[in-house]
Order: structure tokens, then sequence, then C-alpha cells
């Protein structure tokens, strides 16, 4: 299994990237959400991958982030659901506004991936409340950096967690859909010592841009 693939970016296609790897070009498929998030040509990229060989070929997938490839396998657990569906959806959401979606139960959202209908969606949550949970989303976004300004002590990282879990199920509590309310969170710039209102007052203050 190829685990994860560095080198220079030497292509973007409109679903895949080329990736150089000790002389050889790799072709990688991608969701569009990781096409937004490239380096320009030339600069290096570390992505995590997934290989699948089939009867009638071989493709590789990747994703920038580890948690985001977890997704993806995931997603494959989930009846009827193959690297194609799955691709569709990580690209019409990201992969913690899905979680977000199948932690608070929102099939519309899920719905609105091409492909995929509601009775799809629903069975996507069905499968995946139970390996999903709201503490990690919020870990994930704490992992991933860049909104948290001071990260000094497993201890702190784990009450912003909490205090941006319960101001997103305030915001979907107020009416705000999911992935609004995730989104307006995600925006926030958390410090040490906020507390769940202070990250709701915060995350209001985003919702009128999104």
């Amino acid at each position: 299994m190829i685990s994860f693939v560095r080198g220079p970016l030497a292509a973007v296609e409109e679903d895949s990237v080329v990736i150089e790897a000790g002389g050889v070009g790799l072709e990688i498929r991608v969701p569009l959400s990781v096409l937004e998030q490239l380096p320009s040509l030339g600069e290096e990229v570390k992505m995590y991958t997934y290989f699948q060989v089939r009867e009638d070929g071989m493709n590789l997938y990747g994703f920038l982030h580890v948690q985001d490839r977890q997704m993806f396998r995931q997603l494959l657990g989930v009846n009827g659901i193959g690297p194609k569906a799955a691709l569709g959806i990580l690209s019409a959401m990201r992969p913690d506004d899905l979680r977000m979606a199948i932690v608070s139960g929102d099939a519309k959202a899920i719905s609105r991936a091409p492909g995929v209908g509601t009775k799809t969606a629903q069975r996507i949550i069905l499968d995946l409340k139970d390996k999903v949970s709201m503490d990690q989303v919020t870990e994930n976004w704490l992992k991933a950096g860049g909104e948290m300004e001071q990260k000094d002590s497993a201890a702190s990282a784990y009450g912003l967690a909490g205090a941006a879990r319960e101001a997103v199920e305030a915001l979907v509590a107020l009416g705000y859909t999911s992935m609004e309310a995730s989104r307006a969170v995600k925006k926030v710039s958390l410090q040490e010592g906020m507390t769940a209102e202070d990250v709701l007052k915060a995350s209001l203050k985003h919702l009128s841009f999104l």
C-alpha cells in the first residue's frame, strides 16, 4: 500500500494532480477541496493516499490531511458508496462539514452532493454516526491549525474543543444548519480561556458573511 506521496507538484488537472516522486510522475485523484489548498506548481506537497486495485485498473486517491483520508475510507465502508461517489461527496463538502452533517443528522446537506439522494444520505448518517463524534470534529479544527492562537497545553486544547462543540450545538439550536454553524465557529480565532459563550458570540459575527 502507498501510504503517502511527497514531492514537487508537477501538474494540476480538473480532478487530479501529478506529483513527482523519485523521478516518476504519479497521477492522484483528489476532491475539489484539495485543489483549493494546493501550493504553486514546483513546490513540494505531501498527500496521504489510498491505493485502489481493480480488475480494470489501478487508482491513487490523495488528501492533504490524514483525517480526511480516514473520512474517505469511512465513506467506502457505506454500502453502495464507491471511490467515485466518495470523491464526489468530498468535493461537494469539506470533510469536517461532512462530519458535522453526520453528527447532526443533516441528510439534506449531504444529499446536495452529485449523485447522492436522500436515501443514500440517510444511509451514510446511519452507518457512520457511531464512527464520527463532535469531539473529533472540533479536535480536527484545532489540529488543522489555523485559527487557534495559543495551544500551550493539552488541557487548554481540550477546553477549547469543548467550547467550540457547545457553540456549534447552540447555533444549530438557534436554527442554523450544521454547515453554517461549523463554518462560523471555524472562523473564530480561538484563544486560551474562551468559554462556549465567548465562541458563540464571536461566531454570530461571522454568520452574516457566510
